[in-house]
């Protein structure tokens, strides 16, 4: 398939509106943004400020002490890698480890037993093992199947894991899962239980009701693809995760930008139109109103961007005489990710953005600044404290802990990996007064 501009009808369509949503914003409007970011942390002697050859950067005017906090940030969207997902089971919107101790060693190891190529089948029969006091539920039956239905993405990811490892019987990883083995000194690391999508999918999983329903109005209404999804197609839905889990997942953050995006308009749109009915205005048309969008989009607009077949490196392996075709693969590879996402869920209020130029350089923002989401697993936590144990208490529980250590491997602490977009997006420099060790929390 080969990309021309003239084939990307919304681009040649929409050339103003496209140019406004790219257009850098003032310094003034920028720092203004970046002000109410900070007031709304609370947070005391810090400030994002513009510099000439930097960029953003953030700035202290205190002297903080080393340790402190010195900002807690929240994330406009983040992703957990698809090559991760074997390895740990955690909420899709904070990103915090879910279940048990037992069910993130027993997860693992049964899907690990199960080796790449995990088909849905063999994921049903996983998450029946799943006990129902790791698992919390809103249905009228009293059942939870959510972490047994519509897991055929999953099959598509191996574990990031490769060492060497001793394999258990399956009966035994089964009686992990299922709650009836409980591992000695597991409740000193209790984890909240596992909250199902509202929407019926198998794929979204989170810590609690609340996160559950912050990430379905924020993105995940659109990206859902269970019965009750608002998606205008699950069937294309589902091949975009596919396309995006079989090429590059960071289509999927850039999914939810534009999905984010959408809703943040809906909603602007109807509080302004409550706004006109009370001053007893005519109403609007149907037309976009591209204020209200470009206020949605203002989030987005603070994060420096280039298309993404221009900004990436080129890999060693590819001969500089080569560049122009392997950006043109890039470029081709976007084009046939942002079909497929349009076909689940265009909205042609808001059709601007899904130009291929608007996608380009989404996809190109998260390249440049490039920013990991990493979130340390308690079942490393759980090890290091058997292993710290006095020697009385360390041996009998080791009787019992030590076969899923081996089984594990020596990555048994394998880390919960991703990418994300804060919503304090400075990215890149921080100057701070005093010594090091100072927390920067992102949730």
């Amino acid at each position: 398939m080969e990309v021309d501009d003239t084939v990307c009808s919304i681009d040649a369509k929409f050339t103003n509106e496209v140019s406004a949503l790219l257009n850098p914003p003032h310094p003034l409007h920028l720092q203004e943004y970046f002000d109410n970011v900070i007031s709304r942390r609370q947070c005391r002697g810090i400030k994002v400020k513009q510099n000439g050859e930097l960029g953003k950067a953030l700035y202290a005017d205190l002297d903080f002490k080393e340790g402190e906090l010195v900002l807690k940030d929240q994330m406009l969207v983040g992703i957990q890698h698809c090559s991760n997902k074997i390895d740990c089971l955690v909420c899709s919107f904070c990103f915090r480890f879910i279940g048990s101790i037992e069910l993130q060693i027993g997860r693992r190891l049964y899907l690990q037993d199960l080796g790449v190529s995990v088909n849905h089948e063999s994921d049903l029969e996983t998450f029946k093992h799943i006990p129902e006091d790791c698992c919390q539920t809103d249905s009228s039956d009293g059942e939870d199947n959510s972490l047994m239905n519509n897991h055929d993405n999953l099959g598509n990811c191996a574990s990031s894991s490769s060492k060497e490892r001793f394999p258990l019987p399956r009966e035994v990883v089964e009686s992990l899962m299922n709650g009836e083995l409980v591992l000695p000194y597991s409740k000193e690391f209790s984890l909240p239980p596992v909250v199902r999508c509202a929407g019926g999918c198998g794929e979204a999983f989170y810590c609690s009701k609340s996160c559950a329903e912050a990430d379905w109005e924020l993105s995940h209404c659109l990206l859902c693809t269970g019965e009750s999804s608002k998606s205008l197609c699950r069937e294309a839905l589902l091949k975009f995760i596919q396309h995006a889990n079989d090429t590059n997942d960071i289509f999927l953050l850039a999914a939810k930008v534009i999905s984010s995006t959408i809703l943040r308009y809906r909603k602007l749109k109807v509080t302004h139109l409550e706004e006109r009915e009370k001053c007893a205005t005519p109403n609007v048309s149907d037309h976009s109103d591209i204020s209200l969008l470009l206020e949605a989009w203002k989030p987005i607009s603070m994060g420096h961007k280039k298309r993404w077949w221009d900004c990436v490196a080129l890999p060693d392996d590819v001969d500089s005489s080569d560049e122009a075709a392997f950006r043109m693969q890039l470029k081709e590879l976007a084009f046939k990710s942002l079909q497929l996402l349009k076909a689940a869920v265009f909205s042609k209020e808001c059709e601007p953005l899904f130009s291929l130029e608007i996608y380009g350089q989404i996809i190109g923002m998260f390249e440049l600044n490039n920013l990991d989401l990493v979130v340390a697993s308690p079942v490393e936590d759980y090890f290091l404290y058997i292993d710290d144990l006095p020697y009385p208490e360390k041996q009998e529980a080791e009787k019992v802990t030590r076969p899923f250590l081996d089984a594990l491997g020596d990555d048994y602490s394998v880390c919960c990996q991703g990418q994300r977009w804060p919503s304090n997006n400075y990215c890149t420099q921080t100057h701070l007064q005093g010594g090091r060790g100072y927390n920067f929390i992102c949730r």
